[in-house]
């Protein structure tokens, strides 16, 4: 149990050498300037202000969020940051622009803000504050004292997160509601203290994932049913199963008392056989037969129970699935609301003539275009074969050597006579070495100046 005499006892941890800033080691003038106490207004000189803010507000944020604390109180921080003996002065600064902001917030704050009533009960202390914190808040001192408990909103979120998938991974969530006590065993890794627990089911609850009650001294804890849900009152039905899964867990412990029973029972009867006491041996038979009987009893029982929270579970099972199929329908009526048989024919039949005009308007195009002649295909035929015969006949007109007749064609031909021919021919064969030119071609282009 948490007691503020216990908190104050608890040593505060600080961050590794490693986990610092650079400068920290490194650089005296810097840090000099940084462990200097804030002036008392930013206007004074904002560019020192926001140089100094800069640097310790990620800084102790990133430090609780290391020690995986969501609360922090300035004492802790004081003693965390400590420098050769030194401590920051502008602590107290910086945790001020940090609840303004809405990074931090007072725990009291917070508490006030859900409805908190079910943790008077186990933690009284929780809810008292010193008498000079509700008077500072009454006359606006906005100063930050050094035990008052701060709550890191962002991670305190995150710890609710934490928690809620720890439930629902767990064999807890088998049912909405579970004894507050089961669920703190179930989170003590990741809520360190029970402090830090209650804030946590203070942030599901301001969020509307849980509620809590009160139940026959005990306090339960009810979830809702998705991650998105908001949960609703414990009912009638969620007590009546509470206490079914509290009779079950009851009986269990009692079978389970009894079996040890039943076996010492048997081993004293083996102990008094081997030393030769008859009777002391079956009076010890006896209790072992009596239990056995109560044994078999709760077992009958245990089974009834057990009967009853399978069809709870299976009725929880078949209500979901109806809702889903429920939804579902509704959804496929949404979608075919405009939707009918005699629309989807006459859609059908649309298309159907549709494609007919298409292949109807393909087969025309494909027919080409006559401009209106109605040419005879016989006719045509007897045209291209006249046409065959005459370009068979043209190759037979043309000259043999069409050579002679570019020469005939471009330079007339003389008279020669046979002697001249003679000579010529003679003149040709002696300086050609023995060329002779055909008779056949009286051109005067074969004469000696050739």
């Amino acid at each position: 149990m948490w007691s503020p005499e216990r908190e104050a006892e608890a040593p505060a941890g600080g961050d590794p050498v490693g986990l610092l800033p650079p400068e920290w080691e490194e650089d005296e003038e810097r840090m000099s300037f940084l462990f200097s106490a804030f002036k008392r207004s930013r206007e004074v000189n904002s560019t020192d202000w926001d140089s100094k803010m800069g640097f310790w507000a990620p800084l102790v944020l990133s430090h609780s969020r290391r020690q995986g604390v969501v609360r922090l109180r300035l004492r802790d921080l004081q003693e965390a940051f400590q420098r050769k003996g030194s401590v920051p002065l502008g602590l107290a600064t910086v945790l001020q622009d940090l609840l303004r902001r809405g990074e931090l917030q007072r725990e009291s704050d917070f508490m006030a803000s859900v409805d908190s009533s079910w943790i008077s009960w186990g933690v009284g202390v929780f809810l008292l504050k010193p008498l000079k914190w509700t008077l500072s808040n009454v006359l606006g001192d906005n100063k930050v004292p050094a035990e008052e408990v701060l709550v890191v909103v962002e991670l305190l979120k995150e710890k609710a997160e934490e928690v809620y998938r720890l439930y629902q991974n767990s064999p807890l969530s088998s049912h909405p509601v579970v004894a507050l006590s089961e669920l703190s065993t179930l989170c003590a890794g990741s809520c360190p203290d029970e402090r830090t627990f209650y804030l946590v089911l203070l942030q599901l609850q301001k969020e509307k994932r849980v509620t809590v009650l009160e139940q026959n001294g005990e306090k339960i804890v009810k979830f809702a049913r998705g991650p998105h849900a908001k949960v609703s009152p414990v009912n009638d039905v969620d007590v009546g199963v509470y206490q079914l899964m509290q009779s079950e867990q009851l009986l269990s412990r009692k079978v389970e008392s009894l079996s040890q029973e039943a076996e010492r029972c048997k081993e004293e009867a083996r102990r008094a056989c081997r030393a030769g006491k008859k009777q002391l041996a079956l009076r010890s038979l006896k209790a072992k037969q009596r239990t056995e009987k109560r044994i078999e009893a709760l077992h009958a029982k245990l089974d009834t129970v057990q009967g009853i929270l399978d069809r709870i579970y299976a009725s929880q099972t078949d209500q979901m699935v109806f809702n889903a199929y429920q939804a579902g329908v509704g959804a496929l009526k949404l979608s075919m609301k405009d939707v009918t048989v005699e629309k989807a024919e006459s859609l059908v039949d649309q298309i159907q003539e549709l494609c007919d005009t298409q292949d109807e308007v393909s087969q025309t195009l494909a027919g080409g275009v006559t401009n209106g002649l109605d040419f005879d295909s016989e006719e045509l035929e007897k045209e291209l074969d006249i046409l065959l015969q005459d370009t068979t006949k043209e190759p037979s007109d043309l000259p043999d050597n069409p050579q002679e007749t570019f020469y005939t064609n471009s330079v007339p031909v003389p008279r020669i006579s046979d002697a001249e021919l003679e000579a010529e021919l003679e003149k040709l064969s002696l300086s050609e070495g023995g060329l002779v030119p055909s008779s056949k071609s009286p051109k005067r282009q074969l004469e000696p100046t050739l």
